[in-house]
């Protein structure tokens, strides 16, 4: 189940959790300051991190360890003084909706990377098995192998969609 801390003193911050609890289906928690606040963070993993404005004003350096401490959990600073409980719904909402956009992009990032060596690595192995098998000094039985291994890298090419390209002999 995702979860939340939430970082504030501010009064009737247990209906505010009850609120994002209910229309975002997080389990959330209150701690009142940044010392509180770093010990569940050494304890729990959150989805996200909610800190006041007044608590991250007050105490900056303090304010800086929480978000340094909060791991994977996305931070969140702001105002409660000023900002009603339908307003952080829609900020922790945007900051998901981000997070999700981020990891896709991350995701598909690593996937290009990946693809890109594979196929550099099948056809080197392509390239390398075919120079190898025309060399003329080559036992029969190294041959056999080679034309194994080109076969095996090609197959592995057309498997993975890299198409037409070096063939093996």
């Amino acid at each position: 189940m995702q979860s939340l801390l939430m970082i504030t003193s501010i009064l009737g911050a247990e209906n505010c959790a009850a609120v994002l609890a209910n229309q975002l289906g997080f389990s959330v928690e209150i701690v009142a300051n940044r010392k509180e606040g770093l010990a569940r963070l050494r304890r729990h993993e959150y989805t996200i991190v909610v800190v006041d404005d007044a608590v991250a004003e007050s105490d900056p350096e303090g304010a800086e360890l929480l978000w340094k401490h909060a791991g994977l959990a996305v931070p969140l600073q702001i105002n409660f003084a000023i900002s009603g409980t339908a307003r952080l719904v829609r900020e922790v909402r945007a900051v998901l909706s981000r997070r999700e956009q981020e990891q896709a992009l991350a995701m598909r990032a690593a996937a290009v990377a990946v693809e890109s060596d594979l196929r550099d690595t099948v056809t080197g192995l392509i390239l390398h098995s075919q120079l190898a098998l025309s060399e003329p000094s080559l036992s029969p039985e190294l041959s056999a192998k080679l034309k194994t291994v080109a076969e095996l890298a090609g197959s592995l090419k057309q498997r993975l969609g890299y198409g037409a390209g070096l063939q093996v002999n």
